[in-house]
Order: structure tokens, then sequence, then C-alpha cells
């Protein structure tokens, strides 16, 4: 998986109209998969939990099965703490029974977009802590692989996480940064920390790395090659050189970047982005897979 839901897009979309998607930060030419028709103005949809068939249900319940397996030593503790309130294994939850618990933990809901959405919707539905998960699922043949977000991404990659207060106060805390940083011109910036962060972070944990970045948790493969692999760089978390770096959708990520523990992750948005974005648009940006002079990846550990 290379890209979600709750990724932002590019403000240069047009303004919502039925059946209209939104344009993607270096997606293909081809629109964002999904029935924007179905989509009120902020983007939302219900879910059609009828529409789902009896394969789709079975997808979903083999997705679980075999990346819940896969969690033990490459998933943050966290995440593998929080997955059960996640609900049904066996099937494609209803939005509305992870709302129950998930509004009693941290007070946020989970709503359904038909795909991705544009930065400002996007941004809005954070900032009143409402997580857009799309509501389709990818076909069998799609098992393996899937560029654009679904059903199972969002929901076993992102809720579990939501759970938590220290990240579910940083994805808020995201959400109206996001706003400002959309009247600033600055969604591109903030859209490469999202990307690095939330969705293919790492954490220092019982002495080694663990993912819990939602593009990593829902991938089999990019679970075990981000935490051991050596061949990607692993860098420690700076703001400056996050929302500079270019990142890939359609390959494995060439650059990880590495935190201490969450709260490091909440504090970092504590401060004012303004005057970090007038110095970043006079840096030219990072190809994704670049080392720049004085830096040193950090080593993994076959833990």
């Amino acid at each position: 998986m290379m890209s979600t839901a709750a990724t932002p897009t590019s403000s240069h979309a047009p303004a919502h109209a039925p059946g209209v998607a939104p344009v993607v930060y270096g997606q293909a030419d081809r629109p964002p998969r999904g029935d924007y028709s179905r989509a009120s103005d902020d983007y939302t949809c219900a879910q059609d939990y009828d529409a789902y068939t009896e394969a789709d249900h079975d997808t979903y319940r083999r997705l679980y099965e075999r990346q819940s397996a896969l969690l033990p030593g490459l998933a943050s503790q966290h995440f593998i703490d929080a997955l059960p309130s996640l609900g049904a294994k066996d099937r494609i939850p209803r939005f509305e029974e992870v709302n129950e618990r998930l509004r009693r933990a941290t007070g946020w809901e989970i709503v359904g977009v038909p795909g991705l959405i544009p930065e400002v919707p996007f941004f809005s539905l954070l900032a009143n802590r409402k997580f857009p998960v799309t509501d389709w699922i990818r076909k069998p043949e799609e098992f393996e692989y899937i560029v654009e977000p679904d059903v199972f991404h969002d929901l076993f990659g992102h809720v579990p996480l939501l759970f938590n207060p220290v990240i579910a106060d940083y994805i808020q805390a995201y959400g109206q940064g996001g706003l400002k940083a959309a009247e600033l011109g600055a969604c591109e910036m903030l859209s490469r920390l999202y990307w690095y962060t939330i969705e293919f972070g790492l954490i220092r944990e019982q002495g080694g790395l663990r993912a819990y970045g939602a593009g990593i948790l829902s991938s089999s493969g990019e679970l075990n090659y981000s935490v051991r692999s050596p061949e990607p760089q692993r860098l420690p978390l700076s703001l400056e050189r996050a929302m500079r770096t270019l990142y890939k959708i359609d390959t494995y990520q060439h650059t990880y970047f590495v935190i201490d523990d969450l709260q490091q992750l909440f504090d970092l948005t504590a401060a004012d982005f303004e005057p970090l974005y007038r110095q970043l648009r006079d840096q030219p940006t990072i190809a994704a897979d670049a080392l720049l002079p004085g830096e040193v990846a950090l080593q993994t550990s076959a833990s």
C-alpha cells in the first residue's frame, strides 16, 4: 500500500462537485478510484454496508489474519495493544460499531469517504477529530498489492492508534496545522511530514526499531523491509529534513524517519510552522534516497 485516503491531496483540485475526484500529489494521470457522486460537500459518505459481498468480507478476514500474524517484533507495541479495539476480525467492521469504542477512548470517530480527498476537507475532518476511511475493499486479485487506499488499509493501518491519546492529539493538531498551511500555500511540505510519520514512521522500542506508520503496518512486505532490511536508510526525525524530502508512492520507501517515542511526535507539532515554511521555500527538495553530507543512517537490528 503506497497511498491512503488519509494522505492530503493537491489543492489544485477543483471545488467539489458530484463525480469529481481530487488531484493527488505524485499520482498517475487517471483519477482516484471511488464513486465520488456518493460524497457530500465535505467528501464524506455513508458506509454502504449491505453492498459488501461475502467475497469482500473474506478478503478483509484473510488480510487481517495475515497481517496481524506478522506484527510481533516488527510493529510498535502501542499498535499491537490497540488493535483489538478495532473489533471484528472475520468481516469488515461497521463504522458505527468502531465509533462506539473510539468516541469513549479519545473522542474521535471515523467517517466514510469514497477514496482520496483534497487537502482542505481532509484537514477539516482531522481538526474536528473525524478520520476519513475509504469504504470499498480491494478485489481478490489485488490481495497482495493495491496502490490506492481501501477499507482494510485505513481501518487496520490507521484506526488502532487513534485509540492512543498521544497519537489522537497529534493527528488533530496536524489537521489544525494543515488548515493554516493551506492558507500559506505550504500543504505539500506538510504532506511530506504526514507521509514520513503517520504513513511510514518508525519508532525506537524494545532495543530496536518498530513500525507505527499505517502504510507499513498494512503492508506484508514493507513491514519486514522497513524494520529489518539493510537496503533503506533510517534517519532521526527532523521537521526540516522530512518536509524537504520527496517520497515514493509506487515502491517501498528509500528513507524512513525514526522517533524516540510518541510524545516526541506530538511535541514537534507544538511550534508555529509559518517561519519554517518561509525558510524551506528557499531550499531545494531532497531526493527520496539521498543521504546528505554529515548524515549518518541509523543501524537496524534483527531483534
